[in-house]
């Protein structure tokens, strides 16, 4: 059954309109105002009352109401559009789909979980109505409402699913548009082993890390699964500890699991509004969380002048932080590092940047992802390194404690020199 957007979008709007003036008139009675299921339930008896009447007006012309089934996937539509994220839903609704890129609102392409990248239906009627849509996301995403428009071209945030949306305009010929599926919300390194991202004696080494306060790194390109491995190291640490975390666009979601981490405050960046005033950096949301009694500060990605903060924190009694970085090699981490920190207010030179490192970091994790076109194009992540920090002179100083074996998955490759520190946490290292 093919669905009659044009509809979709006007009972959108007739609904949308009803709704304000509810609104308004709680308002102007002094009411509260409805919450958010409030007012998901007051939207769905709209959409009923809505498509009871078009049914009418058809019959009353004479022409043929829609089926029940029509008329479900009409109400679906309806409250997609208002509430969700229209003609994207189905598609985050697919617990196969991995990443979806689009370029302009009828060229869109879908990378599923099995390696698969093929062309979808147009999300959109046209390029205005794609950047409205995503106009609206960002005045109901996150903690705060985000322009997107001439003005601000470019947009990151959080979907309600936990998928992440990248937007531009104006500095592209048409919108576009990527989101990446956040499809494993909560995740444990046994799942990770389960798939075949961790080896099971990998696996029980990170743990004994986390356990034992180690600060980690995480490295690896765009999409390799940094974020994944994050959440899953996360949930290692012990519920009775208070988190705190620093994202640009809520993603993590830490605090979506009380059951895991009942203590939890989650930062987000904020931009500045269109007078370019009321931005709060990352920088500060760091700085700010070490006054907020915590028990590890976990930095979502780091990207910027927030990495001299984030190495300072790590050195001043806060261990057990964990962190993601954009890298190619575990090896490549330090030299990010050091360019991200010279672009600091701090000006840090690269020898100072080299002692910091050695003094905050004790093991970076790098995994990564390949297809494997031999087997028909599978997509593997894994963890194909994790490098110890040992100290400094003139550089960072570091030994490849698990390094790529055969298919290219982490192995036991060097003595960990701090063992003694996670024995005690379950960890028995395998042969070198």
């Amino acid at each position: 059954m093919t669905l009659d957007h044009s509809l979709v979008k006007r009972f959108r709007q007739e609904v949308g309109d009803r709704l304000a003036h509810q609104r308004r008139l709680d308002q102007a009675n002094g009411m509260p105002a409805m919450t958010g299921e409030d007012e998901r339930q007051f939207a769905r008896a709209l959409i009923s009352q809505v498509l009871e009447e078009f049914a009418r007006g058809e019959i009353g012309s004479g022409r043929t109401p829609p089926t029940l089934e029509e008329e479900e996937a009409l109400a679906a539509g309806i409250h997609a559009a208002l509430f969700g994220v229209g003609r994207l839903q189905p598609l985050l609704d697919d617990t196969d789909v991995e990443n979806i890129d689009i370029n302009g609102c009828d060229r869109v392409f879908v990378g599923y979980a099995d390696g698969q990248e093929l062309t979808h239906e147009p999300v959109a009627e046209s390029d205005e109505e794609l950047i409205e849509l995503i106009q609206i996301l960002a005045a109901y995403s996150g903690l705060s409402s985000r322009p997107f428009d001439t003005a601000n071209p470019q947009l990151d945030l959080r979907l309600p699913d936990g998928s992440r949306l990248s937007a531009v305009m104006d500095v592209t010929v048409r919108p576009a548009v990527s989101i990446r599926r956040a499809r494993l919300g909560k995740v444990f390194l046994s799942d990770l082993v389960g798939n075949g991202t961790l080896t099971p004696n990998l696996a029980r080494f990170l743990g004994a890390a986390v356990s034992a306060r180690k600060n980690i790194m995480i490295a690896g390109s765009t999409n390799a699964g940094k974020t994944t491995l994050l959440r899953a190291l996360a949930n290692e640490i012990p519920a009775a500890e208070r988190l705190i975390t620093v994202e640009r666009a809520l993603e993590l979601g830490l605090d979506q699991f009380p059951e895991l981490h009942p203590n939890v405050v989650a930062f987000e960046q904020r931009l500045p509004n269109s007078e370019g005033q009321g931005e709060i950096t990352m920088a500060e949301l760091v700085r700010r969380s070490l006054r907020m009694n915590p028990s590890r500060v976990i930095v979502g990605e780091v990207l910027g002048d927030e990495i001299v903060t984030m190495l300072n924190a790590m050195t001043q009694g806060n261990d057990g932080s964990l962190s993601t970085i954009h890298a190619n090699s575990s090896m490549e981490v330090f030299n990010r590092i050091s360019t991200y920190a010279l672009q600091a207010a701090e000006r840090l030179p690269v020898d100072a940047t080299h002692m910091l490192i050695a003094g905050a970091i004790d093991f970076v994790v790098f995994i990564e992802k390949r297809n494997d076109y031999a087997s028909g194009g599978t997509l593997r992540r894994f963890v194909s390194s994790v490098r110890e920090v040992n100290g400094v002179d003139g550089r960072v100083l570091s030994s490849e404690v698990f390094a790529p074996g055969p298919d290219g998955a982490a192995v036991p490759h060097a003595p960990v020199s701090c063992l003694d520190e996670l024995t005690p946490h379950g960890y028995v290292p395998g042969g070198w």
